[in-house]
């Protein structure tokens, strides 16, 4: 940066916004003196802002109209809430309906966020989803960019959430990945993922590194004019996106060059991407069933699609993700389950967790639906979920777990956009970027009424270190704050549930039991095509939602649209 250059990171997040629109056009929406807080950090005796940490921005972008979305990284490491949350994703909305009425509007955002803000939980990840969803269809209209500058980079949900951009912008200086080095450390141990060494993690997760393996788009200097050029151009451009998250035999391609027994360098990576990026495409590893193993874990996961599929064998591309197309009632269904390998290659994605060959595979089966069905009448989707979490893991950051993440979601939100009933059945964990993954993107959500039914953004353990905050003291918390909590009631308190099934055994289900989860599926499908409504708002104005679990997000919406003027 040259001495007269101005840097774009030391900017606070409402600066930010200003730096890259027009002089002089900037007008905020929904900004401090509009009062609205989250309602849940004061719970917890925590001191709340009065833009909850998210500034939203009309003006223009080389004269055209443009939105822009800027995080505050300075408040809860640029957490996402209730209310920042609604403001993105209501920002969002408001530019797709602006899209659809011939309005245009350019979409930026800029990130500097850890993810989810944990003092809030699921009401974070709910947000990330809808979040996820509006990108997804806005995208279709024009291009959506991010750029990725620093102090706190973009990690957790929103590294997901930015995976489905058409562009993105990074600094050198940025980091750009799901799982933060503590949080993996914490998770996996110092061997696996040394959080002290920062050069390792610049090289690994750093500005430099995404824009060499194409996991960003442009390397720009921190310096505002280079962001607002870098940001320009990419509007400029002609030529329709295809979105990495879209790239499915790509990646899939790529991953099946990797021989995960051996530690892989970033500049290794580099060299990895670069001869393959222009070659073409092959098959891609698969399994035969006699290549599996005969004793593997009957998971929650593997129960239930073997009981949904009425004792048919399910199919697989990867022994971790099962699918099968089979009936439900009188129509064909298809049936995808995330499970246990104990063989998996990549060794921190063996106990049922949505690793790198996870997240790609979803997105295959899904991807293929939509295609098979592109000309006649568009058959459901039923994601049966039981995922601990996402793979935490030194080569998981290196190879962008986070897009194969997006793979997954951004395959379901496509899934559900072309008319395609996505009802997701929660019948054990359902955990952090792997329920975003697998799960969230759906019409609707049935979860069983059991104890080993848990809804969250991060497991305990990690979530009391990220908070500074002891087990116990998380527990209490949650008593005041039930997005805080693990189990279903609590999430069900939200409003985002369909229904929530009582007198079920998770473990090893009945005749009866089965017979009454296949008649509540159908119940869902028959309610999205009665509705006819595929985006995510069903779960904003359910009864719950609309009484108690939502009322900070509607409230939200309701207000950006009164202000809202472009």
């Amino acid at each position: 940066m040259g001495v007269n250059n101005q840097s774009f990171i030391e900017l606070n997040g409402r600066e930010r916004a200003q730096a890259i629109l027009d002089k002089g056009t900037f007008c905020e929406l929904l900004g401090p003196f509009d009062g609205i807080e989250s309602p849940h950090l004061p719970k917890q005796d925590i001191v709340p802002q009065s833009d909850d940490g998210v500034i939203i921005a009309s003006g223009l972008i080389a004269g055209e109209p443009a939105i822009v979305i800027s995080i505050e990284g300075g408040f809860q490491g640029g957490g996402i809430g209730e209310v920042s949350g609604a403001k993105i994703a209501g920002a969002l909305e408001l530019a797709l309906n602006n899209h659809k009425k011939g309005v245009p509007v350019r979409p930026v955002f800029l990130f500097d966020t850890g993810g989810v803000r944990l003092q809030e939980a699921n009401y974070g990840l709910l947000s990330i989803s809808e979040i996820g969803s509006a990108v997804v269809a806005l995208r279709e209209h024009t291009p959506v960019v991010g750029v990725i500058s620093g102090n706190v980079g973009c990690f957790g949900g929103m590294s997901i959430t930015a995976s489905l951009f058409s562009y993105l912008i990074m600094t050198k200086e940025a980091r750009f990945g799901l799982n933060g080095p503590e949080v993996i450390e914490q998770e996996a141990g110092v061997e696996e993922f040394d959080a002290r060494d920062r050069s390792l993690i610049w090289k690994t997760i750093g500005g430099i590194q995404r824009y060499e393996t194409g996991f960003a788009d442009a390397l720009a200097q921190d310096d505002v004019t280079a962001i607002q050029r870098a940001v320009q151009e990419t509007f400029q451009k002609k030529e329709k996106v295809t979105s990495k998250t879209e790239q499915v035999d790509f990646y899939r391609h790529l991953l099946s060059k990797v021989d995960p027994s051996k530690k892989m360098a970033p500049d290794q990576f580099q060299e990895l991407y670069k001869a393959t990026k222009n070659e073409p495409i092959s098959s891609t590893v698969s399994y035969s069933l006699n290549e599996v193993p005969g004793n593997m874990p009957n998971s929650r996961g593997r129960v239930w699609i073997n009981a949904l599929i009425n004792g048919e064998e399910a199919d697989f591309y990867i022994p971790s993700v099962l699918y099968k197309d089979a009936l439900l009632g009188r129509e064909k269904v298809r049936y995808i389950s995330v499970v246990p390998n104990p063989y998996n290659r990549f060794l921190r994605a063996r106990k049922g967790e949505v690793g790198l060959d996870e997240g790609w595979a979803i997105a295959k089966h899904v991807r293929e639906v939509i295609k098979e069905d592109r000309n006649q009448s568009p058959r459901p989707i039923i994601a049966i979920v039981d995922v601990p979490s996402q793979a935490y893991g030194y080569h998981e950051e290196l190879l962008g777990i986070h897009y194969a993440c997006g793979a997954a979601a951004d395959a379901y939100a496509a899934a559900r956009l072309a008319g395609h009933p996505v009802i997701t059945l929660i019948v054990g964990k359902a955990i952090s970027g792997a329920f975003l993954a697998h799960g969230y993107q759906s019409n609707r959500i049935v979860a069983l009424k059991d104890e080993g039914v848990n809804v969250h953004a991060m497991s305990k353990q990690s979530a009391a270190r990220i908070t500074k905050r002891s087990i116990k003291e998380l527990e209490e918390a949650s008593k005041k704050v039930p997005s805080m909590a693990y189990d279903i009631e609590s999430f069900a308190s939200l409003g985002a549930l369909y229904e929530l099934v009582s007198g079920i055994q998770a473990e090893q289900p009945t005749e009866r039991d089965v017979q009454t989860i296949q008649d509540i599926l159908t119940g869902a499908v028959e309610d999205v095509r009665r509705e006819g409504v595929y985006d995510l708002s069903t779960r904003l104005y359910s009864e719950q939602a609309r009484k108690e679990g939502r009322k900070a997000s509607l409230l939200v919406r309701d207000e950006l649209e009164k202000q809202w003027n472009i």
